[in-house]
């Protein structure tokens, strides 16, 4: 008796915090969807519509520039950089399978919707991960401010626009920013470890 009690218990307290998580993931969602300006509007696509162009940009311009200028450390990072984002999308698209989550806008009436969006799945944000995996990937290769502030404040204006849209839950965006986050960062310790290893001096017996 006293184990059905707990178990009980467990399941009405998870049922409870998923409610609860719930709400809080709409009720701020609401606040950004609404309030609707032709800045938003322009500024907010823009940086959607570009996010895809922009991730596949950087790799391969770290990659061209290796090639051009016969830099094999380039060369390996842009390798990198292209198998991290790849991994990335992967994971992604698994879990948006897995979670199987409507978009907002078709769960919720009042949530409009500002994308062209047909189909898919709503957790977590794919265009999220691209732009905080482009993000962190930049800023780990070019350690310079002019480099990591404009990144990052183009993943969270994807991050924003994508709930402005009507598209994405917070909680959607929050977990698509963590995976290309922590991809990137992944990324570059497995190249700087295979690094370290190519040029680890051999000794001679």
């Amino acid at each position: 008796m006293n184990q059905r009690f707990r178990f009980a218990t467990f399941f009405f307290f998870c049922f409870t915090l998923s409610a609860v998580a719930q709400n809080a993931d709409i009720n701020l969602l609401k606040g950004i969807n609404k309030n609707e300006t032709w800045f938003k509007n322009n500024y907010l696509e823009l940086c959607a519509s570009s996010t895809s162009i922009i991730s596949i940009a950087a790799p391969a311009t770290v990659l061209a520039h290796g090639f051009i200028t016969k830099d094999k450390k380039l060369q390996r990072d842009g390798f990198f950089m292209t198998g991290g984002l790849i991994v990335s999308g992967m994971v992604i698209y698994s879990v948006k399978r897995i979670v199987n989550r409507k978009r907002p806008f078709e769960t919720y009436s009042f949530i409009v919707k500002r994308d062209d969006e047909s189909g898919g799945k709503s957790f977590p944000s794919g265009h999220t991960n691209s732009a905080f995996y482009t993000a962190t990937a930049l800023s780990l290769q070019y350690k310079k401010w002019y480099v990591t502030a404009p990144a990052f404040v183009f993943a969270g204006s994807v991050a924003w626009a994508r709930m402005y849209q009507g598209v994405h839950y917070p909680s959607d965006v929050l977990v698509g920013a963590i995976i290309g986050s922590g991809t990137a960062l992944l990324s570059d310790w497995i190249n700087k470890k295979t690094a370290k290893r190519q040029h680890k001096p051999i000794k001679v017996e």
